[in-house]
């Protein structure tokens, strides 16, 4: 059997919309996919700071910004495929869940199953949240002009 080369840079846009993602989401989009499968964990979820840089307008030198809270797991199906994941904050279970979903996309067998019933409803989820975003900002945009009094 041949093995699915698996396109990077799709799983790291894919996992990109799993970390922005809510837990809840997460959650209802597995039971849309229904049974977990079996799995172990590598390294059990643990909480630590990274540190986040900045620049000034993008292009200036690099400063420290600051420091964030993450969580981290790996995790291994039974069928040998390894998930990672790094979530923001200290939800384990949203990381343990994103790793979960890595190791499965990675899987030849789940791979079409967890596209379809995870990533695609989260990328939807995702557009219509921004979409209503941008249609409230809209609705509170102000055109301002000016009278012109008198003679230039």
């Amino acid at each position: 059997m041949q093995e699915k080369v698996i396109d990077q840079n799709e799983r790291r846009r894919l996992m990109a919309i799993v970390a922005r993602a809510p837990r809840t989401a997460i959650e209802e989009a597995l039971v849309a996919f229904g049974p977990l499968p079996p799995h172990r964990e590598l390294r059990k979820a643990q909480t630590g700071l990274v540190t986040l840089r900045g620049r000034i307008g993008g292009g200036g030198a690099a400063f420290n910004l600051g420091e964030a809270t993450v969580t981290r797991t790996s995790i291994r199906l039974e069928t040998g495929e390894i998930g990672h994941a790094y979530a923001l904050g200290r939800d384990a279970k949203k990381a343990r869940l994103s790793a979960l979903i890595d190791a499965a996309f990675q899987s030849p067998v789940l791979h079409e199953r967890i596209v379809g019933k995870v990533f695609e409803p989260l990328a939807r989820n995702e557009a219509d949240d921004e979409r209503q975003k941008a249609e409230e900002t809209a609705a509170t945009k102000v055109d301002f002009f000016t009278l012109v009094r008198g003679e230039d």
